[in-house]
């Protein structure tokens, strides 16, 4: 490399001393470096005589082709650095629906005023392809829930969500101060699809209660589900944080009395595996979003 740099700033500088002193080298150092790569090529790229150097068809065609080369290597390497202090590069992150309409705009603006050259393609999906997306590589990183230890992922505890049931405007248990699963069982409900962290521990509530969760209807986006439950379908289990309830005002919600009705929401990413400068630094904007997060460490 340091001999192709001496070819091209040779050629274009037209002098041995004015490259020397462009490359910061004294002039033999450059004659050596000229010499030993026309000895690699068996060329003779420059013509030397009492007014100074000149290159030959051959150097002055391979000093441009070298330019080119040199100049896309140089681009490389700036991209790297600028990756590895983490000013630029491209996340994949697989979140669940709830976090990326709720806390990831807010890390994602965070993230952007400080290193506005990083790149986030977010993934939503239920918690089961969230932890897919993470094993497959499809995504370097994770914000969803797991049902238990996971081998394979390694899981910091972001915050916890309790499920609501969420009332059709008017209806009768808005008198109550808090619903249980029995109640809820006689009532139509309105849950997530069967592959979503709601749907299965709401399921898991109500098998500690000894009943079985019938909804009356499924769906897979929570701005359906609320709509469902707008007009009166029936009553929803949903997550408190979801953003589609606060654009819903019409609608109480109540606690539920079940322990199981509560999930962690963790970071995931695989575990043994090194976070790429770009993903430390969603890590660290996400970290700084939660409550409190502004005085975390780091």
């Amino acid at each position: 490399m340091r001999q192709l740099r001496a070819l091209v700033a040779a050629a274009e500088a037209g002098s041995f001393g004015r490259a020397a002193a462009r490359l910061h080298l004294s002039q033999p150092a450059l004659t050596v470096q000229i010499r030993g790569l026309e000895e690699a090529l068996g060329l003779t790229l420059f013509e030397r005589s009492a007014r100074g150097v000149r290159p030959t068809a051959a150097g002055l065609g391979m000093a441009q082709s070298f330019r080119r080369v040199l100049d896309e290597l140089d681009e490389v390497v700036a991209g790297a650095r600028e990756q590895a202090a983490g000013r630029s590069g491209t996340v994949h992150l697989a979140v669940l629906p709830s976090v990326a309409a709720t806390l990831l705009p807010v890390a994602l603006a965070r993230l952007r005023r400080v290193h506005p050259g990083i790149r986030v393609l977010v993934q939503d999906a239920v918690a089961g392809r969230v932890v897919e997306r993470i094993k497959t590589g499809e995504a370097e990183l994770g914000i969803g829930t797991l049902p238990g230890p996971d081998a394979e992922l390694a899981a910091e505890p972001l915050f916890e969500d309790d499920l609501v049931a969420v009332l059709p405007p008017g209806h009768a248990l808005a008198a109550a101060e808090r619903l249980t699963p029995a109640t809820l069982a006689a009532e139509p409900l309105v849950l997530t699809d069967p592959g979503s962290s709601v749907r299965a521990l709401a399921e898991r509530a109500f098998a500690e209660a000894g009943l079985v969760l019938r909804p009356a209807y499924e769906a897979t986006y929570m701005s359906t589900a609320v709509a469902l439950v707008r007009a009166g379908l029936g009553i929803g289990v949903l997550p408190a944080t979801a953003l589609d309830l606060r654009l819903a005002p019409v609608l109480q919600t109540r606690p539920i009395a079940a322990a199981a009705m509560r999930r962690g929401i963790l970071l995931l990413r695989r575990r043994g595996g090194s976070l790429s400068p770009a993903a430390e630094a969603l890590v660290e904007a996400v970290r700084r979003t939660l409550p409190g997060g502004e005085a975390a460490p780091g």
